[in-house]
């Protein structure tokens, strides 16, 4: 939030809030309104319930009364006239009765079976079965209509054609039976009243509705511009006080000076003042005492740096002495450790071998192997190893029988899964030196009398080379790639022939795994296929 706010000028922010007020007014008016539309919403259920039950209460009250003028007539007449004389002068009597014009009034008879014996709608229909003729809607209506009537009365709801206005119109019917002639007598009320008069308060209510959504944006706005205004002149006196500020801090910067206390108008800026001056006279003491000490320091720097360059030099000429003894002896090593291997060949040839030759001609590979090391750090950093096409596996070979007389020495075994036909374009040399080093730690760290396991293989154009051994577990698999880093120090050795490994894999952009725990320990390099990486993947 004040990461937001710094972007804002103090106008802006004032209209951001001014902004935020009128929101909520207008949230506000729009939570009024959605209440009255939804009271008005239950009004109106309330109202057509209200509504149906009058119009209920008005058709069943119809029905019971005609149906107590025909059992009054047929109770007090039925001895002096025939039952068929007696039914139609009923009938003729309830259809004066009641009015048929406009459909708000009216009484209709059908038999149990649904036979229309007065029916102010169906004139021309009388004495038919009804049931028969007329359409699903009408045939189930009279059937619910019928049913309920011989359960001792009841309603039906349906929508019907209304003779008032020519529509389709929402209706209900109460049916009631006179046993005696099997009849059923029933009314029926439309309930399009009470929707005409839901739609004029509607119409009524959406008037008022907007009505007071005018006088709240109004007033909203009238209020805005109030607001508007009352903040421009409060922020014109605040800028001017900022202003005095301003232009103090720029002449402060070169100029010991202090602020007039009458200059500020506002009473909490007038608070600022003392602060503000006793703050510039401690910057510029501070600065004069800066002075002082920076003239002291300058002599001091200038003696440092004299030392520090005298050093430099000493330095530089001590890492040449190093760099020129490293690559004497480097070469000095070199003919005697020639010599040692050729004369134990020799003996091998002419005598035999014996332990103590196996010994010696271990040794002397394991010296070799510190050499080549030794020799790749020299010449790393000034030196181009030129790539060439290689058999791995003919490679990988060669390399196990190097070995293979310096694990022996070691009672070890170096057990080679080689699969045949894989090439890689590579430096012979940098590949030597990941193979040489990992066999070389294998055999130094592995448990005594225990196989070494050299694997590669193809996989998804994929080149896998895995070298397994039976060893302490490695506890930081990450440091161990670090110069001069040992987990075992009893074992010696420089600690720089998996650094030099690491160097290697990361130009050569070789994925790198190593898993280790108390039963054995792996190290996996990936290559892709041909010798191709196009993406830096070490691990």
């Amino acid at each position: 939030m004040k990461k937001f706010f710094q972007k804002f000028t103090l106008n802006s922010i004032n209209l951001f809030g001014i902004f935020i007020l009128f929101f909520f007014a207008m949230l506000f008016t729009i939570l009024v309104l959605f209440e009255e539309y939804r009271d008005f919403e239950h009004e109106s259920v309330a109202l057509r319930q209200s509504y149906l039950k009058k119009q209920k209460a008005k058709a069943k009250d119809e029905t019971q009364r005609v149906l107590k003028y025909i059992e009054y007539v047929y109770n007090s007449m039925q001895s002096n006239v025939k039952d068929e004389v007696l039914k139609e002068n009923v009938i003729n009597s309830i259809e004066h009765l009641f009015d048929r014009k406009n459909g708000s009034s009216y009484i209709f008879i059908y038999t149990l079976d649904g036979i229309n014996i007065s029916d102010p709608y169906k004139p021309h229909n009388r004495g038919k079965n009804m049931i028969n003729l007329q359409d699903i809607h009408g045939k189930y209506m009279l059937k619910e209509l019928i049913k309920e009537a011989k359960h001792g009365g009841g309603f039906v709801e349906y929508v019907w054609n209304n003779p008032s206005n020519g529509r389709l119109s929402e209706k209900v019917s109460y049916a009631l039976t006179f046993k005696p002639w099997k009849w059923m007598i029933g009314t029926g009320v439309y309930l399009n009243e009470i929707d005409e008069l839901i739609a004029i308060n509607k119409t009524k209510l959406k008037k008022r509705l907007i009505k007071y959504m005018m006088e709240i944006l109004t007033l909203s706005a009238i209020l805005f511009w109030i607001a508007f205004v009352g903040i421009k002149l409060i922020n014109n006196v605040i800028y001017k006080e900022i202003s005095t500020f301003r232009e103090f801090f720029q002449r402060a910067v070169k100029h010991n000076i202090i602020i007039d206390k009458r200059q500020i108008d506002i009473k909490e800026f007038q608070v600022l003042v003392g602060y503000v001056n006793e703050m510039v006279s401690e910057i510029h003491q501070r600065n004069h005492e800066l002075k002082l000490l920076n003239t002291s320091l300058e002599e001091k720097v200038l003696l440092k740096t004299a030392k520090l360059q005298k050093q430099i030099k000493y330095n530089k000429q001590l890492v040449k002495a190093q760099d020129s003894f490293i690559k004497h002896s480097i070469h000095e090593i070199n003919t005697p450790l020639a010599v040692i291997m050729t004369h134990i060949d020799i003996r091998k040839m002419k005598f035999g071998e014996d332990k103590y030759l196996t010994k010696i001609e271990a040794a002397s590979k394991m010296i070799a192997n510190i050499y080549d090391d030794l020799s790749y750090m020299v010449k790393k950093d000034r030196f181009t190893y030129d790539k060439q096409w290689i058999s791995f596996s003919l490679f990988m070979q060669n390399r196990i029988d190097f070995f293979k007389e310096i694990a022996r020495g070691n009672t070890h075994e170096i057990i080679g899964e080689i699969d045949p036909d894989i090439y890689i374009y590579m430096s012979d040399i940098e590949l030597q030196r990941i193979v040489d080093n990992n066999l070389s730690n294998a055999i130094k760290y592995a448990y005594k009398h225990t196989e070494i396991t050299v694997k590669l293989h193809e996989e998804d154009k994929q080149m896998i080379l895995e070298f397994h051994t039976h060893s302490k577990e490695i506890l930081d698999t990450k440091r161990i790639f670090e110069p001069f880093h040992q987990e075992d120090e009893i074992q010696g050795g420089f600690g720089l022939g998996l650094e030099i490994v690491h160097s290697i894999c990361k130009k050569e952009h070789i994925e790198v795994n190593v898993t280790s725990d108390s039963k054995e320990t792996m190290f996996r390099y990936i290559f892709v296929k041909g010798g191709f990486n196009n993406e830096d993947t070490f691990t």
